[in-house]
Parts: structure tokens; C-alpha cells; sequence
């Protein structure tokens, strides 16, 4: 995980389910109808997966707070199943959906006690977090996903540390998850994550954190040889 407080990622949170309604809020019924960014879904799968996140965590949230143990699916197709039955709501129903839900994840998030956000629980991929890493996970869902809209919104409009903290938190699930040594240096500022032997990658911030998220490659990202980088498969 990143080392971002819950406190810090709460903000950012709060911000990117704003920054996302803004995004949405300039889309028609019409254009959230027709495909999104993202390969083989609509905006309205989009808008269901944000939904249904938000109750997943929330469900994350109750575990935290009280013990109980409750996983954010019930089983592995329940994830995709969620998604597939909200994206034939109809489109004001799915707009409806993100707001309810985000409001019921921070209202869950504010009964966790002090002492219990260091409590353990299981995300959907079966990693064991503590539960300060909840709205963190719900931060990079919506300002990511907010990009994802049909003509939605833009990684440069991210807070700069967000942009840092998504980029440690994407090399470190790469290099864990999937094997990859790759080592990044952001030549404005932001972070570097050491030496690999395999692949040095360096360029904006704000471009490192496409490519490594959405597998998008900018002309001004360069590897240590001079070559542009390769795409990557899916981070999550």
C-alpha cells in the first residue's frame, strides 16, 4: 500500500466522488448510453461498477468497525454479476446510485473507531489490508474512474501527492502481483522508487501514472534505453 493516512486519503476521496460527479454531470443520458474508455463497457456499466464499489467497501467498513466479518463479495462472480445487473438500470437511476452509495460508504467509514482502523480485512482479491487502506482504495476508484467516463475527465486534474501515492501504489502491485521490475522516476518532481534491473521508465508524473493505471503510452515517457515503454496488462 501507499503509507497514506486515512485521514489524507479521506480528503482525497471526498474530492475525486466530487471531481467524478463533475465529469458526469456534463454527460448527456445519451453519451453515458454509449460506450466508455474502458474495452467492452458502456458509461453505464461505469456508473454501476463505481455504485457497487462503494457498497463493497462499505461492506469493508462495517467489518472494520464492528468485527463482523463481512467480505465485499459473496463469491468471485458476484463482482462481475453486480455490474452486469446495474448496467441495465435505467441512466438517472445509475446517477442516483453513485451518490447514495458514496454517501453511505463515508457514513460507514465515520463509525470506525480510533483503535479499529488498524483492524484487518480482506479486499476482493484476497489481499489482507488493514483498514485504513479502505478509503484509499475508494479514492483511486474515483478519480480513475472518472477518466474512464465518455469524454470524462483528465489524470492532469489529479492532486499532485494523489498522482504520487497512485503511481508508489501501482509499481508496488505490479512488481508483487505480476512480476514486473519496473523502477520509475517522475523528471518533475514527484516519485522514484529505486533501481531495477529490468526497466527504468521516466517522465511526468501525470503520464508514469497513465501508463502504469491504463496502460497508456505517452511519446514523453522514456525507458532507460531511450525506447518508449511497453503497454502493460490490467493493474487490477
Amino acid at each position: 500500500m501507499t503509507g497514506v493516512s486515512h485521514s489524507v486519503a479521506m480528503e482525497w476521496m471526498a474530492e475525486g466522488h466530487e471531481y467524478f460527479l463533475t465529469c458526469l454531470m456534463s454527460l448527456t443520458d445519451e453519451e453515458v448510453e454509449g460506450p466508455s474508455r474502458l474495452p467492452g463497457w458502456t458509461g453505464k456499466h461505469l456508473l454501476s461498477h463505481v455504485g457497487h464499489n462503494a457498497r463493497a467497501l462499505g461492506r469493508l467498513a462495517h467489518w472494520a468497525a464492528t468485527g463482523e466479518e463481512t467480505l465485499m463479495y459473496p463469491n468471485p462472480s458476484a463482482r462481475a454479476a453486480e455490474i452486469e445487473a446495474g448496467a441495465v438500470w435505467p441512466v438517472h437511476r445509475l446517477r442516483s446510485f453513485a451518490v447514495q452509495e458514496q454517501d453511505r460508504l463515508t457514513l460507514l467509514l465515520g463509525r470506525i473507531a480510533a483503535d479499529r482502523w488498524q483492524a484487518t480485512v480482506v479486499t476482493a482479491q484476497g489481499r489482507t489490508v488493514l483498514a485504513s487502506a479502505i478509503p484509499w482504495l475508494r479514492s483511486r476508484e474515483v478519480w480513475i474512474h472518472a477518466c474512464d467516463l465518455p469524454s470524462g475527465g483528465d489524470f492532469d486534474d489529479f492532486p499532485g501527492p494523489f498522482t504520487d501515492a497512485l503511481i508508489q501504489d501501482a509499481v508496488d502491485r505490479r512488481r508483487t502481483a505480476q512480476g514486473l521490475d519496473i523502477d520509475v522516476h517522475a523528471t518533475n518532481g514527484g516519485p522514484q522508487t529505486g533501481t531495477a534491473e529490468l526497466m527504468r521508465v521516466e517522465g511526468p508524473a501525470v503520464d508514469l501514472a497513465r501508463w502504469l493505471t491504463r496502460g497508456v503510452v505517452s511519446p514523453r515517457l522514456r525507458t532507460g534505453a531511450g525506447d518508449l515503454p511497453p503497454q502493460l496488462p490490467p493493474w487490477l
